[in-house]
């Protein structure tokens, strides 16, 4: 660039009109504003004067404004560190209170002035002593069938296991990977139903509540051993605890797209697999045709005299030949048996693709139908959906309810600065929506199909205009 002390104040006065029009740009570019924004604040030592968007700390938590401001700092935080980015904001009053809390772990067994208040304290300890003392995996698999699950029940045995092992790995990425490669199979067989994995999800994000790095982290890696389905993510994101978020937060949407994306890639890498091995069958098969050829060349050479085989070719070479054929042939079978493997597990990987978006817009016609029966005529609506009904099985009669905390009893409306104004709920509506649309952009080479099938047709849901 031949200015490039220019290019700081151009991009500063982009970003700033995309800030004054953010409640109307589109969630995916949204999105992408936000992860481009703080990177680019990274490269430039995370200077900006952020006292001029100080006033969004006023709005309630669900304004695009706050919310845009709130994800900024959140991911400036994983791209350097807690303190660095608390002292770039010195200079907005308030503005901290939009950071991540530092740390972010919220173990729940943690002792207090070195004693434990409950029999949970007591069984984490006795957990932690024995991951630290190396007790092989099936001892800790039947000490908690033994002595949590039969005496406490499942919920406190799941608590305790997963609390406790993940405060074991928190201290760094490595640490959480070492800790589920080696006890992997204690959750796996703890969680093998997609109601417990839920419930594992549930208990991983209530440890990572103010982490939402480590919570995506965490999730992904667990999908990747397989100790949790990208159905149970999909009922988890929809379950009352995140749909609280839809509009406050980037996090549960986070961890839906790795799910998808997880599952996407893996389809991906099947078919280039899949690709490849093809290609080498064809080469295997010319390389087969060549060998057989020239086996045959040279056994054309052997000639009958009186009845004895007289060789024109030396009888080494001819076995050489032989065995080199052979060889191939193997080759290819070896090969072509790879790609029936592989073309299984595509079709097994495409058939959980489809059931994952099913799952995905079943949960969102749900949920959106639900928030919209309880709009009045004029379209306002006083509560924002706090369950899935379909998914998580909760009573239909259940009245709808939200907690509202200090924040919003101050205002129940966005005043933006030109004077326009949108209830939390129609901005929950609005957001929700808005992730459907990013979502089926996102992925709809892959979406499309899914429906295609005539038994699929009433699947697809037909949603509603925004108001």
């Amino acid at each position: 660039m031949a200015l490039p002390g220019a290019f700081p104040a151009v991009v500063a006065g982009a970003v700033r009109a995309l800030f004054d029009r953010i409640a109307d740009l589109d969630m995916e570019c949204r999105t992408r504003l936000i992860l481009w924004f703080s990177h680019h604040l990274a490269n430039f030592q995370f200077t900006w004067p952020w006292e001029e968007w100080a006033y969004v700390i006023d709005l309630p938590k669900w304004a695009p404004k706050r919310v845009f401001v709130q994800e900024v700092l959140e991911r400036e935080v994983r791209l350097s560190y807690w303190e660095k980015i608390k002292q770039s904001i010195e200079n907005a009053v308030g503005l901290d209170e939009l950071l991540p809390l530092k740390g972010g772990s919220n173990f729940k067994y943690r002792a207090e002035d070195g004693q434990e208040s409950s029999p949970q304290h007591a069984l984490s300890k006795d957990l932690n002593s024995m991951v630290k003392g190396k007790v092989t995996v099936h001892e800790i698999v039947l000490w908690v069938e033994e002595k949590v699950v039969a005496v406490h029940g499942f919920k406190c045995a799941l608590e305790v296991v997963i609390q406790t092992l993940l405060d074991i790995g928190s201290k760094s990425f490595t640490h959480l990977i070492t800790v589920m490669e080696r006890y992997g199979n204690v959750i796996a067989k703890m969680c093998p139903d997609q109601e417990k994995q839920v419930m594992l999800i549930d208990e991983v994000s209530s440890y990572w509540k103010d982490n939402t790095q480590m919570t995506a982290i965490a999730i992904d890696r667990m999908m990747g051993y397989r100790l949790v389905s990208n159905l149970a993510i999909v009922y988890w994101v929809f379950s009352p605890s995140s749909m609280q978020q839809f509009h406050t937060s980037d996090r549960p949407w986070e961890i839906l797209r790795n799910a998808i994306s997880k599952t996407y890639n893996r389809i991906s890498d099947l078919r280039k697999e899949i690709y490849s091995l093809k290609r080498s069958v064809l080469a295997a098969k010319e390389s087969l045709v060549e060998a057989e050829a020239e086996l045959e060349a040279a056994e054309s050479k052997l000639s009958i005299v009186n009845s004895e085989p007289v060789r024109g070719e030396n009888p080494g070479r001819l076995k050489r030949l032989k065995a080199f054929a052979d060889k191939r042939k193997e080759e290819e079978v070896s090969t072509r048996e790879s790609v029936e493997a592989k073309e299984a597990l595509l079709a097994r990987a495409l058939e959980e693709n489809k059931a994952l978006f099913i799952a995905m817009y079943k949960s969102f016609a749900n949920v959106l139908k639900e928030g919209l029966s309880h709009a009045d005529v004029d379209g306002k609506q006083d509560n924002v959906p706090s369950r899935n009904a379909d998914a998580m099985a909760v009573d239909p009669d259940e009245p709808l309810t939200m907690e509202v905390d200090e924040e919003n009893e101050r205002s129940k409306k966005i005043e933006s600065q030109n004077g326009d104004t949108i209830e939390e709920a129609a901005q929950w509506r609005r957001s929700t929506l808005a992730y459907v649309k990013a979502f089926t952009r996102q992925y709809a080479s892959e979406v499309l199909p899914s429906f295609k099938d005539p038994r699929s047709t009433n699947i697809m849901p037909q949603f509603p205009k925004d108001s």
